[in-house]
């Protein structure tokens, strides 16, 4: 039954983003290991409509927050206003407090703001005025990110995106899927017709038969063997946390469960591998990203079992 509700999902979603299936697989195996999706790329590939198409199809509360320069974490999480009827200070929820939440450009927002969403992300709660209150569940964020090369962008601390646990990007789509596109329907009109596929009950029952299929002794030893390839090579600067391991494990199960199997393969952990770990580490000495190339060596020179 849960394949089944991705499957109806993935097919209602790939006739709105169109050419765009692994990406879309990817983004659906991230949620369904209850992490938080970074999409980075060039501005008008799709990205906010992507996150558009996931809340739409699976029926959650959906809030965007439009990431700029003058943006208070106050904006983000909420804010404590004096009521003079019980004179008292009263918490106003700020929109974070929905089940999916578009930080819509992230790096250009400041630091500090950016640092609003960590205790969100991480523990699904947050923290106001010494008074902690829960996210309501499931909680998701999916931020974009335009290149860090664009003006008026800020670099994510590397706290902020190691909370994330998959980067993904679109790029353009292919010629046959940009001429349908060109030719069809505004995506946004397409979308607003959709009814969604699943509920947050489907959703859930994903996400514990995926956190149920089983993961032999031997494939831990080589995600162990991975994040310690990380950490020896002399190309990167750091390397992966025990924190990325249990993301890398928890996307592999998903992403087992969209095959259809009840136990994870290392071919799971090596089509996640990449989009796990191409944003937590930087090249040694000038600290720039990561080429794919360099993460595609680093995996073939870790041998399985």
């Amino acid at each position: 039954m849960p394949l089944h509700h991705a499957n109806r999902l993935l097919e209602a979603a790939s006739r709105i983003i169109l050419g765009k299936e692994r990406e879309l697989r990817l983004a659906l195996a991230c949620l369904i290991a209850r992490g938080h999706l970074l999409i980075e790329d060039v501005p008008g590939v799709g990205k906010t409509t992507l996150a558009h198409t996931l809340a739409r199809l699976m029926g959650l509360q959906f809030q965007r927050i439009q990431f700029t320069s003058d943006l208070l974490p106050a904006d983000i999480l909420g804010v404590s206003v004096f009521d003079r009827d019980t004179a008292a200070f009263r918490f106003h929820p700020g929109p974070v407090f929905s089940q999916l939440i578009l930080a819509d450009e992230i790096n250009r927002a400041t630091p500090k703001t950016q640092s609003a969403l960590l205790e969100a992300m991480e523990e699904r709660q947050v923290t106001a005025d010494g008074q902690t209150c829960a996210l309501p569940e499931p909680f998701f964020v999916i931020a974009t990110q335009n290149p860090a090369h664009q003006v008026g962008t800020f670099p994510l601390p590397e706290s902020q995106l190691d909370r994330f646990l998959l980067r993904i990007r679109l790029g353009y789509p292919d010629p046959q899927a940009e001429r349908a596109l060109l030719m069809g329907e505004d995506r946004r009109g397409l979308l607003e017709r959709h009814q969604a596929v699943i509920g947050p009950a489907e959703l859930l029952e994903m996400q514990q038969a995926a956190q149920g299929l089983h993961v032999a002794e031997a494939l831990v030893a080589y995600v162990q063997a991975l994040l310690a390839a990380t950490r020896n090579s002399a190309e990167l600067a750091g390397g992966l946390s025990p924190r990325a391991g249990l993301g890398l494990l928890a996307a592999a199960r998903a992403w087992a469960l969209l095959d259809g199997r009840d136990h994870v393969l290392p071919e799971d952990v090596q089509a996640l591998f990449p989009h796990v770990a191409a944003h937590r580490v930087h090249l040694a000495g000038d600290g720039r990203p990561v080429p794919p190339a360099t993460l595609l060596r680093l995996l073939q020179a870790v041998a399985v079992g």
